[in-house]
């Protein structure tokens, strides 16, 4: 048997997340070393709230981070084996890094935070939003975010997350974003919603971000990954590090290739994919992907005991 683990990123958080493996001593070890490392109870946060906090992206991504790599050293101290490959959706890439031992938990955690902030502070609140379309074919999406960006003076919106058939999420600058919502539905979209989030990520206003973060990778120790890694930027499989780095540094404003993720990890003979994390918002896009493959979601320490005894 052949499995994968894949780690959810921003937009899986909720209070109470971690309420259901708090059986296992690695979990709340977990939280404890990333409040230690960044100074912050990510445990009261997780657990508590309030919702506006947890939802702080500053918060958000070095708090679901510490989640994903919590519930996979929770696979570990129950006897799992080791995956044959890993990836992770958007931010859930760096959980992916951590389990595959390329990266530091610590150093990670120090990473999103900074990536958070560099995204927060890259464009200002109310200028960048993103939206779902749901129910069109990616090329006519494709083909509205270009007309919109080549008609309209100083706005872009792109692409920016392949995340199942018929759903891609689109990012750019928020008229444009309102702009390309009209003309979806007006295409045939069966939904097209604006998203609660305002920053506009995996597009080109970004790039200032890319910047600072490629600065920053370019300080920080890194290590080819003991387990296969499938990256969001190119779908491939890297050992040498500064390709790594180089394909952290692209993801921030480049999409999300999700689909083609699963369909690479189908392809490589993968027969289970486990969501390794709070909630099940990967294994839902995941089953619209490819129903040869078996999927399984984390989202409790008795989830991860089943799945070690379907996966051993």
């Amino acid at each position: 048997m052949k499995f994968a683990f894949v780690f959810p990123g921003q937009g899986s958080q909720s209070i109470g997340m971690m309420n259901n493996y708090a059986d296992v001593p690695a979990i709340r070890e977990t939280f404890d070393e990333a409040s230690d490392v960044l100074s912050q109870d990510f445990w009261s946060l997780a657990s508590d709230g309030p919702a506006e906090l947890l939802n702080l992206t500053v918060n958000t991504q070095p708090l679901m981070l510490t989640a994903g790599v919590a519930v996979y050293r929770c696979w570990q101290a129950l006897g799992g084996d080791r995956p044959a490959f890993l990836a992770g959706h958007s931010l859930g890439e760096y959980t992916a890094l951590v389990a595959g031992g390329a990266l530091n938990f610590s150093d990670a955690l120090e990473l999103v935070r900074f990536r958070a902030r560099e995204m927060q502070q890259s464009v200002p609140e109310g200028v960048g939003g993103m939206a779902a379309i749901l129910g069109l074919e990616d090329a006519v999406i494709e083909a509205i975010c270009q007309d919109i960006t080549e008609s309209a003076d100083q706005e872009s919106i792109e692409a920016a997350n392949y995340n199942s058939p018929g759903q891609v999420v689109i990012a750019g600058h928020k008229s444009a974003v309102l702009k390309a919502i009209e003309m979806a539905k007006e295409k045939g979209a069966k939904r097209a919603v604006m998203l609660p989030m305002s920053i506009p990520s995996h597009c080109r206003l970004m790039k200032p971000a890319a910047d600072k973060m490629q600065h920053q990778l370019s300080h920080t120790a890194m290590r080819s990954p003991d387990i296969p890694i499938i990256h969001n930027v190119d779908v491939q499989v890297h050992d040498n590090v500064d390709t790594i780095k180089g394909v952290l540094t692209s993801q921030l404003y480049s999409p999300i290739r999700w689909v083609d993720t699963i369909k690479t990890l189908a392809a490589e003979g993968v027969t289970h994919i486990a969501e390794c994390g709070p909630g099940n918002v990967l294994t839902g896009l995941n089953k619209r992907i490819d129903r040869s493959v078996q999927y399984l979601s984390f989202s409790s320490s008795d989830a991860v005991k089943k799945g070690r005894d379907v996966l051993s």
